[in-house]
């Protein structure tokens, strides 16, 4: 049985078993909405030094490893020596494949001894987002009924990675289904809450908010995320990291515990989240392609960032999307942001696409028609008999006369909005309206009528263009927290996106790291 079919390890089974131990005694509290207790460990841990290996970008470590430079094996090794100093105050890695990994970092080794490499990413450590499927590793997707559910199958991305070389260190943390975070971001009853790496008071958003957590922190050098209404560009946001929703039909969604197909297929993305925007670049093209079974995916080509001429690019910003005001200082970064391709010689102008609000609205019926059936379908076929208290599953089902209404809508307006974006390459705004957010004392459940994700980010999903998010400030409202821009391109130019991020991670320093 290869390393990669083969049962997790007893060390892995023991960490899993602290982890429930120390979560699921407040598992009624939680689903009944009761006061939960979101004090992080108080233990703190050090800033990576400047020249440290875990400091640097997946393009770096991978020439060093290919140079004999470092090996595969103490790389893992300083993975997880970081993970076990972070994890304490973050909870962002919740199931371990320590033995696994440590033996594929020796094939690793032993095969760039003898002159051979599996890929791009050969003996690069990773972790992934709870919510895709991992051959003989645990994989919960948040869930309760998930709980013990070891797969037999990597999900497509992992299969991807994989056979590049990468090695997978663990699982990172996600809410129920990616979905049941509500305003504490990433909690579940499985595992219970992540924090922030910058200030573990804060919550480090969701739903990818564990693997936006370890890969800021230094623990992971990269982490694949998937997106649903800004659960890659949130925890990229509040992280200090870069992320990227791709263009629907670029990563195939298979072994995502909330996959393709069905009303909600165009909003779920996937995509990769590094501390650099040069490694979005490395990682997408090994990501990207259809796999013969998400039937959404295209195989269109991927452009080079390194080819798009930044210069000509035709830039639209806005600061405020009309529906929810930003804070000042992110109005201001937006703006500090523009200024930038405005040295550049690029025309610029103060523009955003038509029927923002309009849009939002019809999402938001179209998310609620069915009164969380869809939720409580997934609850049931999970297994899982308890819910996380973020998950909507009330509401009121609405007639199919109005659920086609707003199908018809948002699609007219998606029509109008693309033909709109024929005279501009690029959106520059924010992607979110206030800085990270302290993890509440209680349990906030999701408003009736909330709009899912959040305006500036889940409007990128309801029209599926590339959308992604850099480092590019540090609040003061949030004292010494990060704030991101995000960039928007024409669908298919995700090159765009990571190009127009270099050029802002270049002005701005993009990722620092944390210090506790």
């Amino acid at each position: 049985m290869s390393s990669a079919d083969r049962a997790p390890s007893s060390s892995s089974f023991h960490a899993l078993r602290l982890n429930r131990r120390r979560f699921l005694g407040s598992t009624a509290a939680a689903a009944a909405g009761i006061s939960l207790a979101a004090t992080p460990f108080s233990r703190a841990f050090a800033a990576l030094a400047a020249d440290d290996v875990l400091g640097k970008s997946v393009v770096q470590i991978a020439a060093m490893l290919r140079n004999k430079q470092i090996s595969s094996v103490e790389l893992v090794k300083r993975c997880y020596a970081r993970i076990d100093e972070v994890n304490p105050s973050l909870n962002a890695v919740v199931f371990f494949c320590r033995e696994r990994a440590l033996a594929e970092a020796q094939q690793a080794d032993a095969l760039l001894a003898s002159g051979k490499t599996l890929g791009p990413l050969h003996g690069v450590p990773f972790t992934i987002k709870d919510s895709f499927d991992t051959a003989g590793v645990v994989s919960t997707g948040g869930t309760l009924g998930r709980k013990d559910y070891v797969p037999g199958k990597d999900a497509t991305v992992v299969a991807r990675v994989r056979a590049a070389g990468g090695i997978l260190l663990g699982k990172s943390n996600t809410p129920e289904f990616t979905l049941g975070g509500g305003a504490r971001g990433t909690y579940n009853l499985v595992y219970g809450q992540t924090y922030n790496p910058y200030n573990p008071k804060y919550s480090p958003a969701g739903s990818s908010g564990g693997a936006g957590a370890i890969v800021a922190a230094g623990g992971a050098f990269f982490d694949i995320g998937s997106d649903y209404g800004g659960s890659i560009r949130g925890p990229a946001n509040v992280n200090g990291i870069a992320g990227i929703k791709p263009t629907l039909g670029r990563v195939p969604r298979t072994g995502h515990i909330v996959g393709y197909g069905g009303a909600y297929d165009s909003f779920q993305e996937t995509g990769p989240l590094t501390r650099y925007v040069e490694d979005l670049a490395l990682l997408l093209p090994i990501l990207a392609g259809p796999d013969d079974w998400d039937a959404a995916m295209a195989p269109v080509p991927l452009g080079d960032p390194a080819r798009v001429d930044l210069k000509s690019l035709r830039v639209a910003w806005y600061s405020s999307d009309g529906i929810t005001e930003p804070s000042a200082e992110i109005q201001a970064m937006v703006k500090q942001c523009v200024g930038y391709f405005d040295k550049l010689g690029c025309k610029i102008a103060k523009d955003m696409p038509p029927k923002m609000k309009e849009l939002a609205d019809a999402r938001r019926v179209f998310s609620q028609a069915s009164g969380g059936d869809n939720m409580r379908r997934l609850l049931k076929k999970h297994g899982s008999l308890q819910a996380s208290p973020g998950l909507r599953l009330d509401g009121e089902e609405i007639p199919s006369s109005e659920f086609t209404a707003a199908c018809e809508t948002m699609d007219a307006i998606k029509s109008e909005q693309l033909s709109w974006f024929e005279q501009y390459d690029l959106i520059l705004c924010p992607s979110s309206a206030q800085p990270p957010t302290i993890v509440p004392p209680e349990f906030v459940r999701p408003r009736n009528g909330a709009n899912p994700g959040g305006g500036y980010n889940s409007q990128y999903n309801t029209t599926g263009w590339p959308a992604g998010v850099v480092r590019a400030a540090t609040s003061k409202d949030a004292p010494g927290m990060p704030l991101g821009i995000q960039a928007v391109a024409q669908p298919w130019r995700d090159d765009v996106v990571i190009a127009a991020l270099a050029y802002i991670e270049k002005q701005s320093g993009g990722w620092k790291a944390p210090s506790l």
